[in-house]
């Protein structure tokens, strides 16, 4: 084949190879060039090599630029290869600019990286520093729908509280998030119920808890600024002393039952050894009296006793049983 033949065929390929390149990424280019937010042809192609959707990165270029926010592209990109959310954080820069917020790039991206996977976005962080949010204290997704505290007196207050919060942008990285400040929160109030001398107290003037708690810097190393701590509700409970007094009476009853029955069970035992003594006694009384007879069968025989002895003897216990069966209870008028 003729040598021209074959550079012609070759520079045919390349031009239509040339052509598909320029065509696939023309009406991106193009819209960037017309918005003044150009990008070159060579750039788009790059990012198509390192499979970053270069559409989706100039339209962020665009967005930005037409709010007069000036970014570069490479900074787009990189920001999206970190696994960022371009959009959300061009709309969040945009939004902090018009409310007059300071936010610099870099810092809107550290935001919308330390949101990720939370929830969160960084839009929402900006527009709660621009309109501030509510949380609920205690959060009724925990479980617990009142905050519970026991003034001086024993009497328990339960209470409920909404804490109004504006996002600290520059504490929010690495600050403590909404949960902290509930937990904060429900410290304080709990701790300025204890210190109450009277649940009436704290009935008669429930904004004292929020005075109170608000002025102990609860925010500090949050990512948020606390606003207001509201008192939304607040109801008496139990009366918890009277129920520990009751709960001691009761231990103290048992503790005395036990030792009584300690000292009743001491008492048996003396009973019992008591008895077993008497029962010895008794065993030696008659083991002395059947020595009665045989010391008096001895005493005949050796003649130291005599019958008529015996006779006046038997006589005088016989005298004695009946002085004592007329002496007895059942003879007494």
């Amino acid at each position: 084949m003729n040598p021209t033949i074959i550079l012609f065929i070759a520079l045919g390929i390349g031009g239509l190879v040339l052509l598909g390149i320029i065509l696939s990424f023309f009406s991106v280019w193009l819209r960037a060039w017309l918005a003044g937010a150009y990008v070159g042809i060579i750039t788009l192609v790059a990012m198509r090599l390192r499979q970053v959707p270069y559409g989706l990165v100039v339209d962020s270029r665009i967005t930005a630029k037409k709010a007069g926010i000036d970014i570069s592209i490479d900074d787009i990109e990189a920001h999206f290869l970190a696994g960022g959310n371009v959009i959300p954080t061009i709309q969040a820069l945009i939004a902090a600019q018009k409310a007059g917020i300071n936010l610099n790039w870099n810092r809107a991206c550290a935001i919308d990286l330390a949101t990720k996977g939370s929830g969160k976005s960084v839009v929402e962080a900006v527009r709660t520093s621009v309109d501030p949010k509510v949380i609920d204290c205690p959060n009724p997704e925990g479980g617990r729908v009142t905050i519970d505290g026991v003034a001086k007196d024993g009497i328990q207050v339960k209470v409920k509280a909404r804490v109004t919060v504006r996002t600290n942008l520059d504490r929010f990285v690495g600050g403590a998030k909404e949960d902290t400040i509930i937990a904060r929160v429900g410290e304080g109030i709990v701790s300025t119920i204890g210190s109450a001398e009277s649940y009436k107290a704290v009935l008669e003037s429930p904004d004292s808890i929020s005075k109170v708690v608000l002025a102990r810097g609860l925010d500090v190393g949050s990512a948020f600024e606390i606003l207001s701590i509201d008192i939304a509700d607040v109801d008496v409970g139990e009366n918890v002393g009277a129920k520990l007094q009751e709960a001691q009476a009761e231990a103290n009853k048992s503790i005395a039952q036990a030792q009584a029955e300690i000292r009743r069970a001491a008492a048996v035992a003396v009973e019992q050894e008591m008895k077993a003594r008497v029962q010895e006694m008794q065993a030696k009384v008659v083991e002395a009296q059947a020595q009665v007879p045989l010391a008096m069968a001895e005493a005949f025989r050796s003649g130291r006793l005599g019958v008529m002895d015996y006779y006046k003897m038997e006589n005088v216990q016989a005298d004695s049983a009946m002085r004592q069966s007329i002496a007895g209870p059942e003879h007494k008028q």
